[in-house]
């Protein structure tokens, strides 16, 4: 009778045995299968938020006009300093569509020492806008549109009408650099072009242009 009684306990134990080792095999087979869902989630929930990311850049930078191009903008701040400093900020977020040929911090620190400082000045208010819109151009030009217009060109040159009725000229030298020459024959180069706005287009420039 004893016999019988560890027989049974024997058997007992190696179905419970035989059970848990199921469970565990079948655990096992479950796990990479919910760790590839979990994964392709997550892939798919970090490509959505790049992409919403990537929609609310290109939305944000639409919906910007010249003004607020020109303030996010790299190497800008005197131009916008200079823009502020004249009252033409509402000029540049107007209806448009503008140009603007905005030269680098470097390119007026170009300039004769004080030159900046003296126009800055609040009684030179009416030559700092003056200058200022010698470097603005009516209608849209982005940089593809102007090689175009000069390549279309009989002399390779292009006439560009700024906002103050000045004449800056656009022209393609031998290494297919697009440069400015303006009216006292100060030569300028793009230094970062199609800063596009929803009024228009910034191209920065290496100098400031003057009016002759």
């Amino acid at each position: 009778m004893k016999k019988s009684f560890v027989i049974l306990g024997l058997v007992s134990i190696s179905f419970f045995a035989c059970k848990e080792e199921n469970k565990d095999a079948n655990t096992n087979n479950e796990t990479p299968t919910e760790m590839n869902e979990s994964s392709s989630s997550e892939e798919n929930n970090s490509t959505s938020e790049t992409m919403n990311a990537d929609e609310a850049e290109a939305n944000s930078t639409s919906e910007m006009d010249l003004a607020d191009v020109a303030m996010n903008a790299d190497n800008l701040s005197t131009f916008v300093a200079a823009i502020e400093q004249a009252g033409m900020t509402v000029k540049i977020k107007g209806e448009g569509p503008f140009t603007i040929l905005a030269p680098t911090d470097e390119a007026f620190k170009q300039l004769p020492e004080g030159t900046t400082e003296n126009l800055m000045k609040p009684e030179n208010a009416e030559k700092l806008e003056a200058a200022l819109s010698y470097h603005i151009i009516p209608g849209f030009v982005d940089s593809k549109k102007l090689k175009d217009l000069i390549n279309e060109s009989e002399d390779k040159s292009y006439e560009l009408t700024t906002a103050n009725d000045g004449k800056i000229t656009a022209s393609i030298n031998k290494n297919d650099k697009v440069i400015f020459t303006d009216g006292k024959g100060n030569k300028a180069m793009l230094a970062n072009v199609d800063q596009k706005g929803k009024n228009g287009v910034i191209h920065s420039i290496t100098t400031v242009l003057m009016r002759k």
